[in-house]
C-alpha cells in the first residue's frame, strides 16, 4: 500500500496516467461520434468528410492534452528533439516525404477523394487520403473500359513529388474519346458521314453543353488553346477500307455505355440503309488461279543385262 501510495506521490507517474487515460477517453469519444455519424448522415461523400474532421479533431484534442500536461517538460525536450532531429530525418524520410506529399495533396489541389487518377501504372477512383497514403480502387488492369478490378491500391503520398498525377476528373470532368467505323469501298460514304455525325451529336449532347461551361473556366485559369467541344467525324481511305473516325467529349465515368449506345446505334442505321452502306472487315480473296501444264511421263523397263 505504502509502494502504490509513493508511485502515484510521484508527479511524472501521475502525468504519464493523465495522458494515458485522457487519449483513452479521446478515442472512445471518436470512435463513438464516427459511427454516429455513420448512421444518421446518408450522402457518401459529407459522411466521408464528417468522419475525418471528427477523426482530425481528435488528433488535435490528444496533442493539446499532451501540451497541457506536459508543459513543463517541454523546454527540456527541445534541446533532445533537436540533437535527434537529424537522425529522425534520414530514417524516417519516406515518412517525411508522405507527410509532405499528403500537404501539397491537401493544399495544392493535385486530387481529392473521388477523383479519378493515375498514379504511375495504377489508375483508378481515389476513395481516401491519409497523412501517408492515398486509397484507390482500381479499374482497368485485366479488365477493359474503366470498370473496377475489385483490388484496393495503397499509395505513398510522396510518389507525388516523383512522377506525374493525371487527374481525370479534377478542372474538367471530361475526356475526348473516339471510335473508328470501318465501310467498304462502294458504299454512299456521304450518307456515312451525315448518319455517323447525326447519331453521336444525338446520344453525346448531354455532355456538350456542361463541358463548354468547364472548357471556358480552363481557358480563363490556364494558358491553354482553345478546343472544339462539339462532336467530329472525319475520314481517310486506306488500302482496305474507308475509315471514319468519331470524336465526341463524354463524362470520365461513362465512357463505355456511351461506346456502346453509339455501336448499337450505327449498326441499326447502316442495316437500314439496304446494303448502301456496308461495314468492312479484313477479307483474303483469291482472285483466280494460273493454268497449270500437267505432263506424264511414262517409265520404260530398264535393258536386260546382255548374256
Amino acid at each position: 500500500m505504502e509502494t502504490l501510495r509513493d508511485w502515484f506521490s510521484n508527479s511524472d507517474v501521475v502525468k504519464v496516467t493523465l495522458a494515458i487515460l485522457g487519449l483513452i477517453v479521446i478515442t472512445i469519444l471518436v470512435r463513438i461520434i464516427r459511427r454516429t455519424m455513420t448512421r444518421y448522415i446518408t450522402d457518401t461523400s459529407m459522411r466521408y468528410r464528417a468522419r475525418k474532421a471528427v477523426t482530425f479533431i481528435g488528433y488535435f484534442f490528444s496533442l493539446l492534452l499532451l501540451v497541457v500536461i506536459f508543459q513543463t517538460r517541454l523546454a527540456g525536450l527541445a534541446l533532445f528533439l533537436s540533437v535527434a532531429a537529424a537522425g529522425v530525418a534520414i530514417a524516417l524520410q519516406e515518412v517525411i516525404l508522405s507527410v509532405a506529399g499528403w500537404l501539397a495533396i491537401s493544399f495544392g489541389g493535385f486530387y481529392n477523394v473521388g477523383d479519378r487518377v493515375q498514379l504511375g501504372n495504377t489508375k483508378g477512383d481515389v476513395i481516401d487520403i491519409s497523412i501517408l497514403r492515398t486509397t484507390v480502387m482500381e479499374i482497368d488492369e485485366w479488365v477493359a473500359s474503366d470498370l473496377y478490378t475489385g483490388r484496393i491500391v495503397r499509395i505513398a503520398n510522396s510518389f507525388v513529388f516523383r512522377a506525374p498525377v493525371y487527374n481525370f476528373s479534377g478542372d474538367f470532368p471530361f475526356v475526348w474519346d473516339e471510335i473508328t467505323v470501318p465501310v467498304k469501298y462502294g458504299s454512299d460514304f456521304h450518307r456515312a458521314r451525315e448518319i455517323l455525325q447525326q447519331i453521336v451529336e444525338e446520344v453525346t449532347h448531354e455532355f456538350s453543353e456542361h463541358a463548354q461551361e468547364d472548357w471556358n473556366t480552363m481557358l480563363r485559369k490556364y494558358r491553354v488553346e482553345n478546343a472544339t467541344i462539339h462532336p467530329l467525324v472525319t475520314l481517310i481511305a486506306n488500302d482496305n477500307w474507308i475509315e471514319f473516325t468519331v470524336r465526341y467529349i463524354v463524362d470520365y465515368k461513362r465512357r463505355r455505355v456511351i461506346k456502346d449506345r453509339l455501336f448499337t446505334r450505327i449498326l441499326d442505321a447502316f442495316a437500314q440503309t439496304s446494303g448502301e452502306i456496308r461495314f468492312a472487315s479484313t477479307t483474303l480473296q483469291v482472285v483466280g488461279v494460273p493454268e497449270l501444264t500437267v505432263r506424264s511421263v511414262q517409265q520404260q523397263p530398264p535393258p536386260s543385262p546382255p548374256l
